[in-house]
């Protein structure tokens, strides 16, 4: 769909950051134009586990996190890698990862995500009945799953943490426990952590192509086109496409994994890097998955998809050019099927995605620095879906003039 008039407000991305902000954008009554080089959820929001992880506070830069980084570079099929073709690459992005698991950075950057985790819980409850999408969400919980009582224990300091911050939750210390919540569990499972208010969609891609219709019956257009470039003016901004440059009063850039290329070309650096993240997805669930199983030591989950069941996770930091390893998915599924007794791995199709990553796990949702026009909203690792309607509503209100929900600081795209 396309329209000749210049927009009010263009919105860069049309995954579910890019869509969820041209609906809060939409909804305070301005002109949005949303467009993305492959359309409406044709990347990373197409294919991830569909939760809304508002538990996860946790940084992925924890104390003494680089400890672990020979065995990530000896293991390509660990749930934690770096390719080796790329650890020259990364290196700088690395140095200021193992800076933000200092303890004094660890510690705020824990606070400023609890805060923003619990702004995308209240957010995500206002977004759901305003374009009537309860029939989509699943509100059975997750179980995050430990094998051993060390390993159990080992966890303890995160669920004090989710404790101080208001998260329920709910330890389980025995089998029989864990069997009232998820029955026909490996016996290798020992101990668990319930989370009941965590919530998950029917299908990711389905919820994002669903709130982009939503726009466009209110009025909003979608166009599928490349932005290569942009441009700061006095009066606005401009996006450079192949067909000549595009004016809008504000620039919302929300392109996922691509974003900071865009932003460079303002003159703004930022480090972001791509968590590859791999699944497989079968048609059918040969195992009754009651909620979102979480395989915490193993680096992957599984979820239900529409009638059927998605095994992903791991984190691979290669950046955009490397050819997948499907080898990862491949050993996620093997697990699965030891995990879960039953469970055929017949069937599955097999995907890899790019989660935008920071270096301390806090995404970028500010103005920028070279433009007051240009407003970033990327960098949300593997929340992106969980933090999308909180992102939103904080966008909304940067394009308003208003005072945010919560202290933007932490998230500045000059914080680096």
């Amino acid at each position: 769909m396309t329209q000749s008039a210049q927009p009010e407000i263009l919105v860069i991305g049309a995954g579910i950051i890019g869509v969820t902000t041209a609906l809060a954008l939409q909804a305070q009554g301005h002109q949005v134009r949303l467009m993305d080089r492959k359309g409406v959820a044709a990347e990373t929001s197409r294919g991830n586990a569909g939760a809304f992880a508002f538990t996860e506070i946790e940084p992925l830069a924890t104390p003494g996190v680089l400890r672990k980084a020979p065995k990530w570079l000896l293991d390509p099929l660990g749930p934690l890698s770096i390719p080796p073709a790329y650890a020259l690459k990364i290196a700088p992005w690395m140095l200021r990862f193992w800076r933000a698991s200092w303890a004094d950075r660890y510690a705020a950057s824990l606070s400023a995500q609890a805060q923003l985790m619990q702004l995308s819980r209240s957010a995500t409850e206002r977004l759901i009945p305003s374009v009537s999408g309860e029939e989509m969400i699943r509100r059975e919980g997750q179980l995050q799953l430990f094998e051993s009582e060390a390993e159990y224990r080992a966890s303890l300091p995160a669920w004090q943490a989710r404790a101080r911050h208001g998260i329920a939750f709910e330890l389980l210390e025995s089998r029989a426990a864990i069997a009232e919540i998820q029955p026909g569990l490996s016996p290798r499972f020992t101990n668990a952590g319930f989370t009941p208010d965590w919530m998950n969609v029917v299908d990711p891609e389905a919820w994002t192509k669903h709130l982009a219709q939503q726009f466009v019956a209110r009025g909003g257009v979608i166009e599928t086109r490349d932005i290569s470039a942009l441009r700061a003016r006095n009066d606005g901004a401009e996006a450079i496409t192949p067909d000549g440059p595009i004016r809008a009063a504000k620039i919302v850039v929300a392109a996922g994994a691509w974003s900071h290329h865009l932003a460079r070309t303002l003159g703004d650096t930022i480090p972001l890097e791509t968590e590859r993240g791999y699944n497989t997805t079968f048609p059918t669930a040969s195992f009754d998955v009651r909620t979102h199983l979480t395989f915490s030591r193993h680096g992957f989950v599984v979820s239900k998809i529409g009638d059927g069941l998605r095994v992903g996770g791991a984190v691979e930091l290669g950046g955009l050019s490397l050819p997948p390893n499907f080898k990862r998915a491949e050993i996620l599924v093997k697990k699965a099927t030891d995990f879960l007794p039953g469970f055929s791995a017949t069937g599955g199709t097999q995907w890899m995605g790019f989660r935008p990553s920071t270096p301390d796990s806090l995404p970028v949702i500010s103005c920028s620095p070279a433009s007051r026009h240009v407003i970033y909203g990327f960098g949300h690792g593997h929340l992106g879906l969980t933090q999308s309607a909180s992102t939103a509503e904080l966008i909304a209100a940067l394009v308003a003039g208003r005072a945010p929900a919560i202290d933007l600081a932490p998230f500045s795209a000059g914080r680096f």
